[in-house]
């Protein structure tokens, strides 16, 4: 049995618009609070079917280590060569020295670095690990004593900061203790119906930017990463876009980055305007690719070319 995960399997609110359609405000809010109830009911329904699925071996989503080639499979099984362990130690050093004492033990908090994005507290931001880890260190100190919780992001938040060396070394660090967590990208069943109807329209974007054509050469994420799965572009093997394992060191950077970062590589492989780091456009694409992956283990961080 082969399972399709995509989110069309729900006849309303998850059932999202067509390529070159657009957004149906009044489809995304629901006919009525019953409406947005049983939506709630069954995106809970599908990840827990996603995960029984997947342990019964019917899933078949695969990893991006899947399509790594001989070589990177072993550097990336190679705790002395692997060059991610640099930014792993930075990050625990970095973990006992600024958060210990708010948050606890990585152990305490991996549950919840499998849920992001979310939304912020007012609804109107999504919020992935890195813009959480900014904020907090943006802050000086997160609330005592409780979870690693989503804010909005610090609007001076460019492409340096997220991509600083203490953010990527404590995402690296955080993500590596969450290894063997699975994916679990949902709104709260106790989420308001503003909320609700904020997170579908977010969710609505990124699959929209995901079957969009862009850029010069006129493609889409889901040309490649549905249509041509397995096959080689510009000496990569394409892989199915599940992004499971991130924070990646690409081997073309020679440093470690994020998936927000990978994901402006991409706009920039189509020869199409970048957005700048931190975008909506970013984030809604993120958020998609979360949900997408719903079920699925992370076992990041990651080696890629």
């Amino acid at each position: 049995m082969t399972l399709d995960f995509s989110l069309q399997i729900f006849p309303f609110e998850l059932s999202l618009s067509k390529p070159g359609q657009p957004f149906d405000k009044h489809r995304a809010n629901g006919a009525n609070g019953q409406t947005r109830l049983m939506a709630t009911a069954l995106r809970a329904l599908w990840l827990v079917f996603g995960v029984l699925c997947s342990s019964a071996g019917a899933d078949t989503r695969t990893s991006g280590h899947v399509y790594l080639s001989p070589q990177l499979q072993a550097l990336q099984n190679d705790p002395q060569r692997n060059p991610v362990a640099l930014w792993q130690e930075r990050g625990q050093g970095l973990w006992q020295a600024q958060c210990v004492s708010c948050h606890g033990s990585m152990d305490s908090v991996k549950g919840s670095v499998a849920s992001f994005p979310r939304l912020s507290a007012d609804g109107k931001t999504l919020v992935n690990l890195e813009d959480q880890i900014l904020r907090c260190q943006q802050r000086g100190a997160a609330p005592a004593s409780t979870p690693v919780q989503a804010t909005a992001p610090s609007s001076t938040a460019g492409a340096a900061a997220l991509e600083s060396d203490s953010v990527l070394s404590l995402s690296a660090a955080l993500h590596q203790a969450a290894k063997g967590e699975r994916i679990q990208v949902a709104l709260s069943v106790t989420a308001s119906a503003d909320h609700t109807a904020q997170w579908q329209a977010r969710l609505s974007s990124g699959e929209r930017l995901y079957q969009t054509r862009i850029g010069r050469m006129n493609l889409a994420c889901m040309h490649c990463h549905d249509g041509k799965v397995g096959t080689q572009m510009r000496a990569d093997t394409i892989s199915q876009a599940h992004p499971t394992g991130f924070p990646i060191y690409r081997m073309a950077w020679q440093t470690l980055g994020s998936l927000d970062r990978r994901l402006r590589a991409c706009y920039s492989g189509v020869q199409a305007p970048i957005p700048s780091a931190g975008s909506a456009d970013l984030r809604d694409l993120e958020l998609f690719l979360k949900v997408r992956a719903n079920g699925m283990v992370l076992d990041g961080p990651s080696i890629r070319r």
